[in-house]
């Protein structure tokens, strides 16, 4: 083992929740020093990007099928629009007093550590360069101006992790909910991009140093602890002509261009020093790697002719070959279709995080349990851009869903896991199947509220719901293979969590992600008893109970007329 991959390993061991003790965060908090929630660059030139608020025609149900979906223009006003129905504000809530955002991707605890970023180079509606998005202005600040002004590689999105935003609040263990955010970041991107009929191609080859110099992270222009971590670069695919990437030439116009701005303070008092963070946060720093081209083979096979060259959708796809057929080790379950009637952009601005649900409430509908369940499968649109076999798995607590027995049940996200998982967990689960539509499985009957609520740090979320689950993570491989990937996995039960939490608002139901939850608790409770699987994230959905005291206020309304 080396050294990179016993630093991850050891992190992971001990920022591990138990029943005994909670890892190590801070012994108080003062929420008048929170750091501020929007980083700005004092000495850029700010682009005003045009009010937000428009809507999109698709519905939510339009969604499943993107190649239906027209492709809007690429301007001013669509790129904005991107922005914000992927990282922008969705309402203020204000208790007397105090006032805060709420925002289209979640954040663990609200904290919001990402960081976005647009880089154009070759667009005609703004000068290439990079630029930092200011989600409370709904404004572009330039960082970068390009000296070279023949770059053709048109539009992409930049992602980055402020660590210490979020271990403020959480202290060690905040490095892994900085993982969540970037996940559900992306789920955020692909939705907001395919809403507007373009697509989201992940740069998943990128090393984090290239990332850190076409972003300007390796600048002197940070507080030292306010620093912003590189995690991933996506291009924005939105016409016909869209040309190769040169991702040399890209990131020397970046190095050799004129930057501009010094990251103001995040204006707290930095109390505490987690140092564990920056260790695991570079000992799962990326290489550049050869990655697979996971697009070339992951639809099944009744998409073939919708991406096909020639086709409507084909362009939107360069990088797939010209057929497409399933994979032996993935899970090409149908996507039973959504009944929702609102159009994506009302859903993708109505998400909430639940604070408590209606433990009283009737079962849920079980089409929509499924259809689900059916969504976070790795064939679905939602995970498009992702380029690798799904390695998480979800273990569901069953409380009030409609036909369906109260227990434990298992949804192995591709069809080599089933086996493995059988073998990691209880010999006493049944492993049953109960779908025709689904790998969906039951393990074992009773009530399990309180089972779910104590191994969610006693949460009643996770009891008060329709259902709880676990995360199961193939973990230990992973891991000694690459210790970068640590972070994936992260991202991939981010990206399982943000798709949950848009589903769950068509469902007029709401979701909440648990970062908190006691690890080893969970694994006995299945029977794991090594790291071949590791539980990273529990998540939750519900009837949500409205805190009247609160008053909503409009996202945008600060800044004047919204459409």
């Amino acid at each position: 083992m080396n050294k990179q991959t016993e630093t991850v390993l050891n992190y992971h061991n001990r920022t591990k929740h138990s029943l005994e003790r909670y890892a190590r965060g801070p012994e108080s908090i003062d929420w008048e020093d929170q750091p501020d929630q929007f980083r700005r660059f004092s000495g850029c030139e700010i682009v005003t990007l045009p009010l937000p608020g428009t809507g999109l025609e698709p519905l939510f149900a339009d969604l499943d099928t993107p190649e239906t979906i027209p492709a809007k223009p690429l301007n001013l006003s669509n790129a904005g629009l991107l922005l914000e129905l992927a990282f922008g504000l969705s309402a203020w809530k204000q208790f007397g007093p105090s006032r805060w955002a709420l925002r289209c991707n979640p954040s663990s605890g609200n904290l919001h550590p990402t960081e976005a970023y647009l880089i154009s180079a070759g667009n005609t509606f703004i000068k290439s360069g990079v630029y930092h998005y200011v989600s409370h202005d709904h404004s572009l600040e330039q960082r970068c101006r390009f000296s070279d002004n023949s770059l053709d590689s048109g539009m992409l999105i930049g992602l980055s992790s402020i660590h210490w935003r979020e271990a403020w609040k959480y202290g060690e263990r905040a490095f892994r909910y900085c993982q969540h955010d970037i996940g559900h970041a992306l789920g955020a991107l692909q939705y907001a991009a395919t809403a507007l009929g373009w697509s989201v191609e992940l740069q998943a080859e990128w090393p984090d140093g290239d990332i850190a110099k076409l972003l300007g992270l390796d600048r002197d222009d940070f507080k030292k602890q306010e620093h912003e971590s590189p995690d991933m670069i996506c291009r924005i695919h939105t016409h016909a002509d869209s040309k190769p990437l040169d991702a040399k030439a890209l990131l020397e116009a970046a190095v050799s261009g004129d930057w501009f701005g010094k990251a103001d303070s995040l204006r707290a008092y930095h109390m505490y020093k987690w140092p564990v963070i920056d260790e695991v946060s570079a000992a799962a720093s990326k290489p550049r790697t050869e990655e697979p081209d996971w697009q070339t083979t992951r639809r099944p096979p009744r998409m073939a002719a919708e991406t096909a060259p020639g086709s409507p959708r084909h362009f939107l796809h360069p990088w797939r070959s010209e057929v497409s057929q399933p994979v032996g080790n993935r899970c090409d379950q149908p996507l039973i279709k959504s009944s929702c009637t609102k159009t994506a952009t009302q859903i993708i601005r109505q998400r909430r995080s639940a604070q408590q649900f209606d433990g009283k409430m009737p079962p849920m509908p079980q089409t929509d349990f499924y259809r689900m369940l059916a969504a976070v499968m790795p064939t679905t649109a939602a995970f498009e851009l992702w380029r690798w076999p799904p390695k998480i798995h979800l273990f569901i607590f069953v409380h009030r869903v409609e036909g369906l027995v109260p227990g434990i049940y298992a949804l192995p996200r591709h069809n080599d896991a089933l086996e493995p998982l059988q073998a990691a967990t209880l010999a006493d689960f049944d492993w049953r199947k109960i779908s025709d539509a689904l790998a969906f499985y039951h393990l074992y009957s009773g009530d399990c509220r309180q089972i779910a609520k104590t191994l969610s740090c006693h949460q009643p979320i996770a009891s008060d719901s329709a259902f709880s689950m676990g995360m199961i993570a193939e973990f230990g491989e992973v891991i000694e293979a690459e210790p970068w990937l640590y972070r994936r996995l992260f991202w991939e039960c981010g990206l399982i969590g943000q798709t949950l939490y848009l589903e769950a608002e068509a469902a007029s139901l709401r979701g909440t992600g648990i970062g908190c939850y006691f690890d080893d608790s969970m694994h006995e409770l299945l029977g794991i008893k090594n790291d071949e699987f590791q539980s990273l994230y529990h998540f939750t959905v519900g009837k949500p109970l409205e805190d009247k005291r609160l008053e909503t206020l409009p996202a945008y309304g600060h800044l004047g007329d919204v459409v």
